[in-house]
């Protein structure tokens, strides 16, 4: 997959915001050995649950008789070096659906009964989810303090503090996005092809496809025989709500009733 490049490149989050915005849309996640993201498929472990707070620190929830439960109990520091990835998903069906990875790298220690009831309450005020109600019913809670915290996406791999990543803000969209672009890709496809006005020659034949959006632009995956490639279309200033986003879109459609908005 390659990123387009363009005379003046369009501005996109930093970093530290894109990294929060993936913690926060909490995807698929796999918990590994620190330090080896090569680890063997047993080595390779889909937690019950998992929860990114604002500190960088993760919430993980396993059963509690699993293997990586019980080494942690037993080892002498009571923790274990241990690694979470989190893969941002594009919420439209697409060949490469990754667009980026997040990994937390840091040392994990199973919390006592007391501490797991009050962490599993404190998710969930801000996430409710079922699965929260079955610890200390044969569910333990984990903490990964974050010693690293890295992240891999199209505009490049970044290396974070855990102060720069608690002082960031998730994009404005963060929790809209996934509905916003699912809705575009399936009742507006003719709004997707206008948007191709604005693609290099080259690339108006390839399947055009929403891929993100967050407030400094919205993003387009260009299927085609010869690869995939990724175009940032650049709002004209910032956005941070719904109306907003509606009259950069029609901007970027060639609306011509824009000036009587």
């Amino acid at each position: 997959m390659t990123e387009t490049q363009q005379t003046r490149r369009p501005q996109a989050p930093q970093p530290a915001e894109r990294a929060k915005t993936i913690a926060l849309r909490n995807g698929p996640a796999i918990l590994m050995p620190a330090l080896d993201r090569r680890a063997a498929d047993d080595e390779r472990v889909v937690p019950v649950l998992q929860h990114v707070h604002a500190s960088g620190s993760v919430s993980v929830l396993l059963p509690d008789d699993h293997p990586i439960v019980t080494s942690a109990r037993a080892a002498d520091s009571g923790e274990l070096a241990m690694m979470i990835e989190l893969a941002d998903q594009a919420p439209v069906d697409l060949r490469e659906p990754i667009r980026g990875l997040l990994w937390i790298t840091g040392w994990l220690r199973p919390l006592d009964e007391r501490a797991a009831r009050a962490r599993a309450v404190s998710i969930a005020g801000t996430r409710p989810d079922p699965r929260l109600l079955d610890v200390g019913h044969g569910v333990a809670v984990l903490r990964l303090n974050p010693a690293s915290i890295v992240l891999a996406d199209s505009e490049g791999t970044h290396s974070l503090s855990a102060q720069s990543f608690s002082s960031a803000k998730a994009d404005p969209f963060c929790r809209y996005e996934e509905q916003w672009l699912r809705h575009l890709e399936t009742a507006h496809a003719d709004v997707v092809g206008q948007l191709a006005r604005h693609l290099p020659e080259e690339l108006r034949d390839g399947r055009i496809r929403p891929l993100g959006l967050d407030r400094y632009g919205l993003r387009l995956r260009v299927e085609s025989c010869y690869g995939d490639h990724d175009v940032r279309l650049a709002f004209s200033k910032a956005i941070d709500s719904q109306p907003q986003l509606a009259m950069e879109l029609r901007r970027l459609v060639g609306c011509p009733f824009l000036s009587q908005a």
